[in-house]
């Protein structure tokens, strides 16, 4: 199935009937969608008026540099911000990925959006994409507040995804604009980059977001094309059931293996869920490219996304959230 991007601040006539196609899964929205909240509100209602079937409403608010809803919205600093505690004071730092994490998926939820399409779990190593968007170069800390991180998502009600597996944070390249390949040993990648993959499963996560880099010492294919690491690395062996997102099929990175329509089947037979349409000209070639049968396999697994009630714990971050928003607020000055 499809998560696809649309143009404006407003849903066009052929983009409402793309939404009617039974590949869609949902939407992800990004800063050219949004004015202020009403417009927002507006849309939001729009898309969920569009069809019957559930629609999966996404975002990218991790906090930082990447967030997508700014203005009227209480602060969220960078995970970085979070991470540079870890050393002196990890309880805190725990606390305070936890707290973030509750603020980030409250505010979202509060406008009807099922998915932000966070935690990052990359490590924090130099890429020229991730940068601060990770917690720390340390795998043991990131792990630690992944799982922190995780539980305040789940607080909200909002499920939680962890990108961009097996990582992405240890090569210079952005995959956005250039093709990245990661030549460390399997051993190497093992004892690092995929140790905060591995503590998110054990805390719950429920979906994963593949990375476009490659790994020739594992696979000579991107990650989100490789069978080898979505189903025998992620899946058996470290025993993830939930759903695999690719990355967006827009990206430089993602080209290598042809046009668009390959680059959706790939993803797919690889074994990923759900691909990422994220520019509406390539929309209408990528509804193309997806059989039919996958829809039934997948919608159903979907639906569990959306519309999460608040876990435990929700009452008791909702009493502090004054206290958070100051405490975010300062680590944010």
């Amino acid at each position: 199935m499809l998560i696809i991007g649309i143009e404006t601040t407003t849903l066009a006539a052929h983009e409402q009937r793309w939404l009617q196609h039974p590949v869609v899964a949902g939407v992800i929205l990004f800063a050219r969608n949004i004015a202020d909240r009403a417009q927002v509100g507006a849309l939001v209602a729009q898309l969920r008026e569009v069809r019957e079937a559930p629609l999966l409403l996404c975002v990218d608010q991790e906090g930082g540099p990447v967030q997508r809803f700014r203005d009227g919205f209480g602060p969220l600093p960078a995970l970085a911000r979070i991470g540079a505690l870890w050393a002196s004071e990890p309880e805190r730092a725990c606390a305070l990925a936890r707290d973030h994490a509750w603020l980030m998926a409250s505010q979202m939820r509060a406008l009807d959006i099922d998915l932000s399409f966070a935690p990052v779990l990359d490590l924090r190593c130099g890429n020229r994409a991730i940068g601060e968007r990770a917690f720390d170069a340390d795998p043991e800390a990131c792990a630690a507040l992944a799982a922190a991180y995780i539980e305040g998502m789940h607080a909200a009600g909002m499920a939680a995804t962890g990108k961009h597996f097996p990582g992405h944070g240890s090569v210079l390249e952005d995959t956005h604009h250039d093709a990245a390949i990661d030549r460390r040993p399997w051993a190497t990648l093992e004892a690092c980059d995929l140790v905060p993959f591995r503590a998110a499963v054990r805390a719950g996560v429920d979906a994963m977001m593949m990375a476009h880099v490659t790994y020739p010492q594992v696979d000579a294919l991107p990650a989100g094309y490789s069978e080898r690491w979505i189903r025998h690395v992620l899946r058996d062996a470290m025993g993830f059931d939930g759903i695999v997102f690719s990355d967006d099929i827009a990206m430089v990175a993602a080209e290598g293996v042809g046009a668009v329509g390959q680059r959706v089947r790939q993803h797919l037979e690889a074994g990923c869920d759900v691909v990422l349409a994220c520019q509406p000209g390539q929309v209408e070639a990528a509804i193309d490219a997806v059989p039919h049968d996958h829809v039934d396999e997948t919608s159903e697994r979907l639906a569990a996304l959306a519309g999460r009630p608040p876990a435990s714990g929700a009452d008791a971050l909702a009493a502090r959230h004054g206290e958070i928003v100051d405490a975010l607020t300062a680590l944010s000055a």
